[in-house]
């Protein structure tokens, strides 16, 4: 994140085929589009995380994050982007957290029914081990089911909270965010440098599912590429 998309997109296409775009800072799509026109790459798109809640009770601030969230699935069909990663959204008050579910029943209906006018398939996380953030929990699933909302499994984040096995044996993901830890923290540490069983989670993900590296530094991206390589057969 801090290279232009253009930089780091160029680096990326060196080592795969598949770019998953972060689209915030350096990266945002709105400003930097054009550079994805330059590879040939398939690409994954994350939503915006620091600006947006889905969950605010506040329902101008939940319009505007569902409005972006919708200007930003128009660029992901235009640049052929497969997938659209969205966060479920955070309460910072426990006392409000009734509200802030409502507000995000809310914003999944409407993601739910704009995502029958785009071509990118939209993709909800589970988060990692902040007690304000929503799908931490395994039965999130079933709203995400009654919605058709697709779902992205994030392994280090399912790990950290100690449910990484029900999520593999539920199934379902459409998406899957690969990095590692000791089951303690969310480290993003490149796959092998913690304790996760990653011949078990590659072989329990479906085999449609987009795959994304996302440790923290690069290095660490082409020492998990190097990993993963040596695990599979």
């Amino acid at each position: 994140m801090d290279r232009s998309l253009e930089e780091a997109l160029d680096a990326i296409s060196s080592l795969t085929g598949c770019a998953e775009i972060l689209s915030d800072s350096l990266h945002s799509l709105f400003v930097s589009e054009e550079a994805c026109h330059s590879f040939d790459l398939q690409y994954t798109v994350h939503a915006p995380t620091g600006d947006i809640n889905i969950a605010s009770e506040n329902e101008r601030l939940r319009k505007a994050a569902i409005q972006v969230i919708g200007d930003l699935a128009e660029v992901c069909d235009r640049i052929g982007a497969v997938r659209l990663v969205i966060h479920p959204g955070h309460v910072w008050e426990e006392e409000r957290r009734g509200a802030a579910q409502r507000a995000l029943d809310r914003s999944l209906d409407d993601l739910a029914a704009m995502q029958q006018e785009v071509n990118v398939r939209f993709a909800v996380e589970n988060m990692g081990t902040w007690d304000v953030c929503f799908f931490r929990e395994p039965d999130f699933l079933g709203r995400l089911a009654d919605t058709g909302l697709g779902f992205a499994l994030d392994v280090g984040h399912a790990h950290a909270n100690g449910n990484l096995e029900t999520f593999l044996e539920l199934g379902g993901a459409i998406h899957v965010h690969l990095h590692d830890n000791c089951g303690n923290r969310d480290d993003h540490l490149a796959c092998g440098e913690g304790n996760i069983d990653f011949r078990r989670v590659l072989a329990a993900v479906p085999a449609g599912a987009t795959k994304v590296l996302e440790p923290v530094s690069f290095q660490q991206f082409e020492q998990s590429l190097d990993y993963l390589e040596r695990l599979t057969p």
